[in-house]
């Protein structure tokens, strides 16, 4: 479970980046004029696990490019008609995982909590930069009950998306369908499956509330918006369409109590294809 901030900030990992490092972040609440804040949902945990990080990124940072080419990669989209939540999350929640990481700065230790989808069936897992920023310890737990240590091969925080890679795991690698994020229309169905406080494998319903959407905190633009609830901890798991294809990784909360009032962003799926199409060896491009 997730309930309160650590003071300290998360430094980014010590792995290779295409992009170059963004400066120090620190956690908690970020108050603009009028009483809203803006969370990333990545929680992050000490004793109790904590609430939120907040997190600052340059879009000056050059794009990650992908250095591991994947023969095995995500299911191409199809068209295919609407079906039920039940039918959507039977599909989907295979290829979602939960990551825990252990960070410490100053000698002090703290744990976190997000989400991540499974790219690949190589042992790729695709998460938000911020939710294993500044780790010194990363494990994956799948829907079967499998975990896996993880390390980071790709990381940009311009972007906050990162890509993590498991071994010794392949029964357990179910890759994820991805859909086309330029086709997605306002009213659209969204389902978001994750680990929201920590509960795994927790699907919520709502529907496409905006597009286009910049998130003042952070810098990032095009966003996708939706109402389906969000929560600390569901950053780097999947926003779905009726399908069950993902069309967004689900990042932050606009909200002034630091839980879901209906206003979450997702990055488009389609930044993710241009900035790791490698290791979906062409799929859906």
């Amino acid at each position: 479970m997730v309930t309160e901030p650590m003071p300290y900030g998360s430094p980014e990992p010590a792995t290779p980046l295409t992009s170059p490092p963004p400066p120090p972040r620190g956690t908690g609440r970020r108050w603009t004029a009028v009483a809203t804040a803006l969370f990333l949902v990545g929680g992050v945990a000490g004793g109790a696990a904590g609430a939120e990080m907040m997190l600052s990124r340059t879009q000056s940072a050059a794009p990650a490019t992908a250095g591991r080419s994947s023969s095995s990669t995500a299911a191409q989209a199809t068209s295919a008609p609407a079906t039920s939540a039940a039918a959507v999350y039977q599909q989907a929640a295979p290829g979602v995982v939960t990551i825990s990481t252990v960070t410490g700065r100053l000698g002090r230790e703290g744990e976190g909590t997000g989400s991540g989808i499974v790219l690949n069936s190589n042992g790729d897992i695709l998460t938000n930069a911020h939710v294993v920023a500044g780790a010194s310890q990363i494990r994956v737990t799948f829907k079967d009950g499998q975990t896996a240590a993880a390390s980071v091969t790709q990381s940009n925080s311009s972007a906050d998306l990162a890509v993590l890679h498991v071994t010794g795991v392949g029964s357990s690698l179910h890759p994820l369908a991805l859909g086309n994020s330029d086709m997605v229309r306002v009213g659209d169905t969204a389902y978001a499956i994750g680990a929201p406080f920590g509960l795994a494998e927790t699907m919520t319903e709502g529907i496409v509330s905006g597009l286009n959407r910049t998130d003042q905190e952070t810098g990032l633009t095009g966003l996708i918006q939706t109402d389906a609830p969000i929560n600390p901890g569901n950053s780097g798991g999947p926003l779905l369409n009726a399908q069950g294809q993902v069309i967004g990784i689900n990042d932050s909360i606009d909200s002034p109590i630091a839980g879901n009032v209906g206003v979450g962003f997702a990055i488009p799926i389609n930044r993710v294809k241009q900035l790791f199409g490698s290791l979906l060896g062409g799929a859906n491009q």
